[in-house]
């Protein structure tokens, strides 16, 4: 029996990675929203990681974790533009 891989969870990194290049480079609004799509990607790609035929639940779990920082510094980016 073969493993697939998640996917899902991949897009959720991607998604993480683009929010603090969005946050870094002056949109942080856009990185902000980017964040939000990328944790509950996260969460889902946890959950179908639960089947035996799929792998990548350490995969989601990062994914998780960096969608969560992601956030966080979304949300101090928009308090910068806010404030400055």
């Amino acid at each position: 029996m073969n493993q697939k891989r998640g996917t899902i969870a991949t897009f959720s990194i991607i998604a993480a990675i683009g929010s603090y290049f969005l946050t870094f480079s002056g949109h942080p609004i856009l990185g902000l929203i980017t964040g939000f799509v990328s944790l509950p990607l996260g969460i889902i790609g946890l959950v179908i990681a639960a089947s035996p035929r799929v792998s990548g639940s350490i995969i989601s779990i990062f994914a998780i974790l960096l969608g969560a920082g992601a956030v966080v510094v979304g949300i101090l980016g928009v308090f910068g533009v806010i404030l400055f």
